[in-house]
């Protein structure tokens, strides 16, 4: 109960913080996508929660209006989907960037599994087995830093069941400064 408290107070103050720092980065980046493709910058993403609930989670859009509802691995040649802007976001993480205000708003923590997309049967399925459905999805978590787009649902699923009986602060801020040096590197990222 004490993690939970501290960790959603930790979650609204730098949430809070960053949407302030990289405000002027997001309308930057809202201009660039506007002068590149049409259609709207934004995309609402329809997610599962804690507890298998859904909630609409924003990015900035990578793909093209088109592009089919499903996980981008699963797509073929998803580099034809792209707008102009979207490699470059998705290779930077920059796309993410909206959701502190899922963060702020508590539908998201900055660590927990990553929200699956609500057509996502098998991995909802396995996460509900493990336990790790009771979690609160995160910006990151111990299964992106530890493959990303490079492992599969099961061991997916056995890293969040990990991070679940590991869970602590401290645990947190590791996961967050490992998070930091995978996206200045660019590691584990596909598409």
């Amino acid at each position: 109960m004490v993690y939970r408290c501290l960790k959603r107070i930790f979650d609204i103050l730098l949430s809070g913080l960053m949407g302030c720092l990289f405000f002027p980065l997001f309308v930057c980046l809202y201009f660039l996508c506007r002068l590149t493709d049409p259609g709207p910058v934004l995309y609402w993403s329809k997610r599962v929660g804690i507890n298998s609930s859904l909630f609409l989670m924003p990015k900035i859009r990578t793909m093209k209006l088109d592009t089919p509802q499903v996980a981008t691995h699963l797509l073929t040649n998803s580099d034809q989907y792209l707008t102009p802007m979207g490699s470059f976001l998705r290779k930077t993480s920059l796309d993410e960037l909206p959701q502190l205000f899922s963060i702020f708003r508590g539908d998201m923590s900055f660590v927990g599994p990553r929200p699956a997309l609500f057509n996502q049967d098998d991995l909802m399925q396995l996460r509900k087995h493990a336990g790790v459905d009771k979690l609160l999805p995160g910006l990151t978590g111990w299964a992106q830093i530890n493959g990303r787009d490079e492992i599969s649902l099961e061991e997916k699923v056995q890293l969040e069941s990990e991070y679940l009986k590991r869970r602590s602060l401290v645990f947190d801020l590791r996961i967050l400064a490992m998070t930091f040096l995978k996206v200045l590197r660019q590691e584990s990222i596909r598409h």
